[in-house]
């Protein structure tokens, strides 16, 4: 932090009530374990009032707020052969990204430790939740009103409106953030000035205004027009990763790069690296007679995006990664599915971050509300490859596309996955599985009548798919997903 900053992040705090919750002030007490409890009790508290972060000052009285100095020095203080600060890291739960800040005030050392609110459940330290209650630590569990209130405010406030980076200079703001990108991608004219810039910026809720006359960087903002990502320490390892593998296997990297730029920014460039690192056919099935790309782009940016847009951002160190294998490519993201990871194709889809997928849409990244992953399982008709599949593990989801295979060899458990697919696609366009249809989706000549036949029985028998009509015959028979 800078100088200036630090004494204006000084002067407010000092400015505050003795009473509130999520600032603490000491003079010299360096104690780990009275941190580590702090810090905890803090970072609830913060969440409990509705501020992004909490502060815990050295050097600064408690009692009338006057500056004293101090002679902790965080960059020397360790607990046992281990940096204080990393200590601290590992013994709280969930992990925050805590910062301490060192600077003069009145021409006396003052030091500033900066405390995540929690987001999706308490900050624990050692295991043990705690809450600033008054001037007093208490343990979370000792005040159930509180407690029950502070699981509610976890609801409250989605992770676009959080804050990435507070108490920024307007000119700091325009060299952060790729503002002519926003315009650029939303056919708007350039303003001439920076004070309607940042108007039109705070209009979005990629800024806002704060007390001390200054803007925040939203999550929103840095995540979608961030020139360099690593310039945002809460969210810069959500950076898409792009790896190539030799092979089908993760034993040896040909390539490996990752994303600095936001997501609105970058889009179209890692769109763009991703197919030219990828294999292009000449003629694939009997349904293109070109040179094409071995998988389909649409596909792919449905695959991509959605992996950006529905990630749950309260999981630290991972973001959407794309492994590009011999035979497939593999989409991964942390979060698992909201929805039945069977039923994607006709369940409305329901987002953790509606105002990330809400601004992807408005630029077209990817397809409106509900129709994504029908565009993915369509496409993989269309250039006959075997049908995708949706994974889960451990708390991340993953979406694989396959590179192309003849009907003969695919195994029996594409063709029934395939069959089933193809029936929940069939359903959501107000249509049903037939033996025409399916040999269509496989690229099979009419005389393989058998062949479909022997598809659709097995994953009836699967329980996949259903006859539409319990009571029709062989000649003109259609089935419906299992679900419908």
């Amino acid at each position: 932090m800078e100088a200036d900053a630090f004494l204006r992040l000084i002067q407010e705090l000092r400015s505050l009530s003795a009473e509130t919750a999520w600032a603490e002030f000491k003079e010299n007490n360096a104690n780990p374990e009275m941190i580590g409890e702090t810090v905890s009790a803090l970072s609830n508290a913060a969440a409990l009032s509705g501020k992004d972060t909490a502060w815990l000052i050295w050097g600064i009285r408690d009692g009338g707020h006057a500056v004293v100095g101090t002679s902790f020095n965080p960059a020397a203080a360790t607990k046992g052969n281990q940096n204080l600060e990393s200590w601290l890291v590992q013994m709280l739960s969930p992990r925050l990204h805590i910062e301490f800040h060192s600077g003069e005030v009145d021409g006396l050392p003052v030091v500033a430790l900066e405390i995540p609110a929690a987001q999706v459940q308490p900050t624990a330290f050692y295991g043990k939740e705690s809450l600033r209650v008054g001037s007093v630590n208490r343990a979370l569990k000792d005040v159930p009103q509180m407690e029950a209130a502070l699981w509610r405010s976890f609801d409250r406030t989605p992770f676009e409106k959080q804050v990435a980076l507070a108490d920024q200079s307007g000119e700091t703001v325009i060299r952060l953030l790729d503002y002519p990108s926003y315009f650029d991608l939303l056919s708007l004219p350039l303003p001439s000035d920076r004070d309607r810039i940042l108007a039109a910026l705070a209009d979005e809720d990629f800024v806002r205004p704060n007390d001390a006359g200054h803007w925040d960087i939203t999550n929103l903002g840095a995540i979608l027009f961030a020139r360099d990502l690593t310039d945002f320490a809460k969210i810069s390892r959500k950076a898409v990763r792009l790896i190539v593998y030799e092979g089908r296997g993760r034993l040896k990297t040909k390539r490996e790069q990752e994303g600095r730029k936001g997501y609105a920014v970058g889009f179209e460039g890692l769109m763009d690296y991703l197919k030219a690192l990828l294999p292009r056919n000449e003629v694939i099935g009997t349904a293109l007679r070109a040179e094409v790309s071995m998988y389909p782009d649409l596909a792919l940016r449905e695959l991509i995006a959605n992996a950006m847009i529905h990630q749950d951002f309260s999981i630290s160190g991972a973001g959407p990664m794309v492994e590009v294998f011999d035979d497939r490519i593999e989409v991964t993201n942390p979060g698992v599915p909201l929805g039945d990871i069977d039923r994607l194709l006709d369940q409305a889809p329901r987002s953790r971050n509606e105002a990330l997928a809400a601004f992807m849409r408005r630029i077209g990244v990817c397809e409106e509300r509900g129709s994504g992953v029908d565009k993915v399982v369509a496409e993989t008709e269309f250039f006959q490859l075997p049908p995708p599949r949706w994974e889960t593990s451990g708390d991340a989801a993953r979406a694989i596309l396959f590179a192309h295979k003849d009907f003969r060899n695919m195994d029996k458990a594409d063709r029934i996955h395939a069959c089933y697919l193809h029936a929940c696609l069939k359903y959501v366009m107000r249509e049903e599985l037939t033996n025409t249809s399916l040999r269509e989706r496989f690229g099979l000549d009419d005389s393989d009548v058998t062949k479909a036949s022997r598809v659709i029985s097995s994953a009836v028998k699967d329980g996949v798919i259903k006859p539409f009509d319990p009571a029709q015959g062989n000649r003109n028979a259609k089935y419906v997903p299992f679900w419908a």
